[in-house]
């Protein structure tokens, strides 16, 4: 059941009406239900590895409360990740690490081993397995308390509007507000209001924007045996758009629906593609997994309190596990590395920024300064996202290759570029929509207000007129839209 679907648009009210009339000791009861349900719509059969996850964590946790011998919880803990990441491993990595394998045995002129199992990647399970980890984590180091209540722990691991594409959320927070349930108040009127236009608007960057942006992106890597300099070009930047439009999408319709309900949840993007470097760009993009990997992994490995070596090889191995855990594909690891290498480089040439910047005059408070930065940025982390996109290394080299050798830049100019899928009509459409993003995201950046924040501080008239828009936008551009299709949410694949 995607938050794009019809399905979601019946099932959603539901629940939140039926959530505000019952008695608050059973609104926790109801949420759980509510929340299975919204998985097994997906795959009934693997809500067993929820139960299984939540369960295992569960236990963890309180075994930990309980035994204050540090190799005792040293083991539980250590029980609680090898149980959790194995089964994340065995539905997730078993058929890439078959593949290399028999690549390796290939070489030797070995025989190849056969795979013995039929696999679906079961929807989220690298975020709700994060989460409870991060729960045990949070135990271990006394962080919290153990939870007791097994239905408010397991609301917490399978909570429907983050489960399958996150926020990864942390107990100190979504845990939290889960026990204080029997003692909220039935409504919060302005909470529903501005998550309600969180909804909208990602709704709004889903269907309209990211949607729309797939049918270019697609028709260009469907045709790489054609494609020149143009094509690539405009592509890479349309991806770049489309996974922000896309995942930011989702985000903001989780965040706006658990509001709706009263809950607050992390935030996950901060106008990411307006960072000034690649550190910012990652404190900007997926918050909730890049605090993850900060708190689970970096800083456990020594973080940047250790010597500059070390610092680095923390960084890599940061980075190569971000992306592994984002696909199992080489093409995701690279993706990773690239960005690992960004940020050492960005850390070995800071004496030599600041030299040149001093040799220069430069004014680093002008707005050409960030301007440029900003640019400079974007272009890194966009083609970072090519290997990201390319669905195998055969593939990545062929659009590096056309990107370079085909200089084709008439196309520029004429109308090749609607060849793929957008006719001049459909990226008029998508350039006004593009703005409106643009103006969200600068409110965002200078007022530290979502959209959500924003419409709530204006009179009752606008806020309306601008979700009304909102709506008809997407009924009228969005997957209801003259040959659209909704398209999977990209990140329901990790």
């Amino acid at each position: 059941m995607a938050f794009n679907s019809f399905q979601f648009l019946l099932f959603f009210p539901i629940v939140v009406i039926l959530y505000y009339l019952i008695p608050r000791k059973l609104k926790r009861i109801w949420l759980l239900i509510a929340s299975y349900y919204f998985y097994m719509s997906w795959s009934a059969q693997y809500a067993i590895l929820i139960a299984a996850s939540t369960l295992i964590t569960y236990f963890s946790g309180i075994l930990l409360e309980k035994n204050e011998k540090v190799s005792v919880r040293k083991w539980i803990v250590a029980g609680s990740f090898i149980s959790n990441l194995g089964i994340l491993v065995f539905f997730k990595y078993f058929d890439f690490l078959l593949d290399n394998v028999n690549s390796v045995l290939s070489l030797f002129g070995a025989g190849q081993v056969s795979n013995p199992f039929s696999l679906i990647l079961p929807v989220g399970i690298s975020f709700y397995t994060f989460q409870a980890l991060g729960y045990t984590m949070d135990v271990y180091r006394n962080e919290i308390k153990a939870e007791k209540n097994i239905i408010s722990y397991a609301l917490f691991v399978s909570f429907f509007p983050q489960l399958v594409a996150g926020p990864i959320e942390r107990s100190k927070n979504l845990l939290s507000q889960i026990k204080e349930i029997p003692g909220k108040k039935k409504f919060d009127y302005n909470k529903f209001v501005s998550g309600f236009g969180l909804m909208c608007f990602g709704m709004f960057t889903k269907m309209v924007i990211a949607d729309r942006l797939s049918v270019f992106v697609d028709g260009v890597y469907n045709g790489l045996y054609y494609v020149g300099f143009a094509e690539t070009f405009m592509a890479a930047i349309a991806f770049s758009l489309q996974i922000y439009c896309d995942f930011g999408g989702y985000s903001m319709i989780a965040i706006g629906a658990a509001n709706v309900m009263g809950f607050d949840l992390c935030e996950n993007f901060y106008a990411p593609y307006f960072a000034d470097s690649i550190a910012n760009f990652w404190r900007r993009w997926h918050i909730s997994l890049s605090s993850w990997f900060k708190d689970y992994l970096y800083i456990p490995l020594g973080g940047n309190r250790c010597s500059k070596p070390r610092k680095y090889f923390n960084l890599m191995v940061t980075f190569l596990v971000s992306g592994l855990w984002h696909g199992a594909d080489w093409t995701y690891v690279l993706w990773g590395g690239i960005h690992g290498i960004y940020q050492i480089v960005g850390d070995l040439l800071k004496p030599v920024k600041e030299k040149a910047n001093i040799l220069f005059k430069t004014d680093k408070t002008a707005s050409s300064y960030k301007f440029g930065r900003i640019i400079v940025t974007f272009t890194l982390t966009t083609l970072a996202w090519i290997p990201f996109r390319a669905a195998n290394f055969s593939e990545l080299v062929m659009y590096f290759k056309n990107m370079f050798t085909r200089p084709n830049f008439w196309a520029f100019f004429d109308d090749t570029l609607f060849e793929y899928g957008l006719s001049r009509q459909e990226t008029t459409i998508l350039m006004v929509a593009l703005l409106v993003l643009l103006l969200v995201d600068l409110v965002k950046y200078n007022q530290n207000l979502t959209i959500g924040e924003y419409l709530l501080e204006q009179n009752t008239w606008f806020r309306w007129i601008a979700l009304i828009l909102l709506i008809a936008a997407c009924l009228v551009f969005g997957q209801y839209g003259i040959d659209f299709d909704s398209t999977q949410f990209i990140y329901f694949q990790f």
